[in-house]
């Protein structure tokens, strides 16, 4: 089994006829999925998604994938390939086409249409759209690519097939195997078993579930809990689930009209995204069930139902606002039940538990999947993966799409099948594809790419570790006034505290020592501004984490007059 080493360095040229593999995202982490394939001195990427901020990501909106590796190659990206439409695999589509406004854009209608609709708030021209459905096949440069119905948590997701002189490479994309799923669209066994008969000679393969014993749960199975809820409710209920969710959501509509319950959509993501779904026919509205989320409140508490965004803790969302009674128009009462029909995403966990917490301080019964079966993943368990490993018999594989246990348990189970080579990589280890076999090469550097507000990559991690340190430690400025000609101190020192102590008198006992401190640097030649502030920092720093065990961020300021 070949993995990441830390002594990796940059990769030699691609040799002739190899098909390299670049991960700019998604291996290691469940989100950002961004990968880029080299073929002939041509590259196609699969896939461009955002990773949403942790709370040890301060002030930071959304992080992108890292295009340092390709951005002076943008002109030989073929196209774009997107295998479904969640955030995490489009939502960075925006960032890079600001780098090349023309990289043609591949992917099924939704994804498309999710997409547009986010091009445009963003100002961007759309560029050259190619819609393709399972079955299809079209030619980029040297990439040929076919498609593979797919079942996921949205509808038209795409398995791609990439072929080139080095081999037929099967990305999965996100998949599960639901059997029975409401738009009646499964994964294509048959045509993944073709292909295994063919020879596939690369399988990327989403590895999120790859820890979870058997078969994920069908969608359908949700229906009958929903049913529940909405028999036991006597008041308003609140359903917040992904806002590209349109299974969800058409359960939701189900079980309303069946419970006589009106349904108005919270949230902008959430209004738009389902006007979408239902003008392109995968969303089925019932007659009458729809009224504007404002008139909801006309309606007595049990006629009620809102669909809502903010099933992740988002500190915007409307979910959020009304844990926190600040919603502009919905006010939780007593007796209101809030279904939280969505996964837990990994670093998400306490914002929603602060959001439940905050829902039932309000008087809200709060079901959610730790509870009640109000939510199945997406993505296929351990029983699909073997199954789909014995069908396709890949030469070789490489995990993709989750942290590094969930990769690593992928791999097992690769291996558990008999497949031989595998291969694991995280983002920016390179993976060259040559004579048939696939191992790691080098390694490009990326990172994390910060969105906050309209800045774009200026945050670096230096910038992001004196944001954490802001937030958890405090901040000291110490301002002293130095003759320039005796070198004595003749004012201060003066110091001031934010987050760190709101009694003044605390510093009392370290001015004396910041001036014996100054006197003796000054004793003994330094004269220089910078060498005085970087004598008070140690001073200061040395005393804080002494007498208070904390380590603030201390800006000195040493003045001469």
């Amino acid at each position: 089994m070949s993995h990441p080493h830390p002594d990796l360095s940059a990769p030699a040229p691609l040799p002739a006829g190899g098909l390299r593999v670049i991960p700019l995202g998604g291996l290691g982490e469940v989100g950002r999925n961004m990968t880029v394939f080299e073929y002939d001195g041509r590259l196609l990427i699969v896939d461009c998604g955002v990773l949403f901020p942790e709370d040890h990501h301060p002030g930071v909106d959304l992080i992108l994938p890292d295009f340092d590796p390709i951005r002076d190659r943008l002109d030989a990206v073929e196209a774009l390939v997107l295998t479904h439409g969640h955030e995490d695999h489009i939502g960075a589509t925006p960032y890079l086409l600001r780098e090349r406004g023309d990289i043609p854009l591949v992917g099924s209608k939704l994804t498309l249409a999710l997409l547009g609709s986010k091009l445009r708030e963003h100002r961007l021209k759309e560029t050259a759209q190619y819609e393709v459905a399972e079955g299809q096949t079209i030619t980029f440069g040297p990439f040929v690519l076919e498609f593979v119905a797919v079942n996921h948590s949205i509808p038209d997701a795409l398995a791609v097939v990439i072929r080139t002189g080095a081999g037929v490479v099967l990305h999965t994309g996100d998949f599960k195997m639901d059997q029975l799923p409401l738009d009646g669209r499964i994964t294509d066994l048959n045509e993944f078993a073709r292909l295994g008969d063919e020879g596939v000679d690369l399988f990327l393969t989403d590895s999120t579930n790859a820890e979870v014993p058997g078969f994920t749960t069908s969608e359908k199975d949700i229906a009958p809990v929903l049913d529940r809820v909405f028999s036991k409710s006597e008041k308003r209920i609140i359903v917040a689930c992904f806002a590209s969710h349109v299974h969800r959501v058409q359960q939701v509509l189900d079980a309303a009209v069946a419970h006589g319950r009106k349904v108005g959509y919270v949230g902008r993501s959430m209004v738009r995204n389902m006007a979408i779904a239902q003008e392109l026919g995968y969303l089925t509205v019932p007659p009458g069930v729809m009224v504007e989320a404002k008139e909801l409140a006309d309606l007595p508490p049990h006629k009620q139902v809102l669909v809502s965004t903010g099933s992740q803790g988002e500190p915007l969302a409307a979910l959020s606002r009304m844990s926190q009674n600040n919603h502009h128009f919905v006010h939780l009462e007593e007796g209101d039940t809030v279904v939280l029909a969505s996964s837990l995403i990994p670093g998400n966990e306490n914002a929603v538990y602060r959001v439940i917490n905050g829902l039932s301080r309000l008087g809200a019964n709060v079901v959610h999947k730790g509870n009640s079966l109000v939510h199945v993943s997406g993505h296929a368990s351990a029983g699909e993966l073997l199954y789909c490993y014995n069908i396709v018999k890949p030469r070789n594989v490489m995990p993709v799409h989750g942290e590094i246990r969930h990769m690593r348990a992928n791999a097992d189970l690769a291996r558990a099948t008999g497949v031989e080579n595998v291969v694991l990589a995280e983002d920016g280890v390179v993976v060259d594809l040559v004579d048939g076999v696939a191992k790691v090469v080098g390694k490009v550097d990326v990172g994390y790419v910060f969105v906050d507000g309209t800045t774009i990559g200026d945050i670096s991690e230096a910038s992001m570790k004196d944001r954490r340190i802001l937030g958890e430690e405090g901040f000291l400025s110490v301002i002293v006034v130095v003759d320039s000609v005796t070198g004595k101190v003749v004012s201060g020192p003066e110091i001031h505290a934010r987050g760190f102590a709101e009694d003044e008198t605390t510093f009392d006992e370290i001015k004396q020592p910041i001036i014996d401190a100054l006197d003796a640097s000054i004793a003994d030649g330094a004269t220089d501004a910078y060498q005085l502030q970087q004598v008070v920092r140690r001073v200061v720093g040395r005393w804080v984490n002494r007498a208070h065990r904390r380590r603030p961020m201390i800006i000195p300021v040493v003045i001469e007059a």
